[in-house]
């Protein structure tokens, strides 16, 4: 599961692990996730002006994002459990869609929350290490 802050990173910087993250998902190295209310996130933050970023390129990168992603419904919430309430989101759908790691730029947040539910909380260079070694599954 991305963290909105690594999808941003990505975007912004087309050299960074974060855009070769974005990468590896386009050419399923690893599956995605997110539920309704993250991807809106990741709309409204993408969309925010001092990204520079167009609304026909953020509207394309959804597009692309919403065919790789699958959908997560909330069953149990699990609040609070991270010090930014505005990252609860992110764990709930982990834990919801049983994913097996965050991907964050935000890694001591999410961490001890995360390892009650069996969750790693991974950069985006361990996720790209752990994909490199085969260490994913």
């Amino acid at each position: 599961m991305l963290d909105t802050s690594v999808l941003v990173a990505g975007v912004r910087s087309p050299s960074g692990t974060s855009w070769a993250v974005l990468q590896a998902a386009q050419q399923h190295q690893f599956r995605m996730a997110a539920r309704q209310a993250l991807f809106l996130e990741y709309e409204q933050v993408l969309n925010r002006a001092e990204h520079g970023l167009s609304s026909l390129f953020v509207a394309e990168l959804l597009a692309d994002l919403a065919a790789l992603i699958d959908p997560i419904e909330i069953y149990y919430r699990w609040r609070p459990q991270l010090p930014d309430a505005d990252d609860e989101m992110v764990l709930e759908a982990a834990v919801n869609g049983q994913v097996r790691a965050i991907v964050t730029h935000n890694r001591r947040d999410f961490e001890r929350a995360a390892r009650r539910f069996g969750i790693h909380v991974w950069s985006p260079a361990a996720l790209l290490w752990a994909l490199r070694e085969g260490k994913t599954e």
